[in-house]
């Protein structure tokens, strides 16, 4: 049911965004995960996680909803 989630690799990186702050607590495993694909993508890890929450809210799927 886990679909691919493509990430296309970055040529520069860019400056700030204007998107607000948020403070997430992550184990340090998924840190160094997310880490390796910002490594892999030049892109910074907070791009990585912006796209990957990004992509996961159009697919989740609340349990018990009709």
């Amino acid at each position: 049911m886990v679909k691919e989630i493509k990430i296309k690799r970055k040529s520069a990186r860019r400056g700030d965004d204007g998107h607000k702050i948020v403070s997430v607590r992550m184990k340090d495993d998924l840190i160094a995960r997310l880490d390796e694909i910002s490594v892999n993508s030049n892109r910074s890890r907070n791009e990585i996680i912006n796209l990957l929450l990004e992509a996961a809210v159009d697919i989740v799927k609340i349990e018990g909803e009709e």
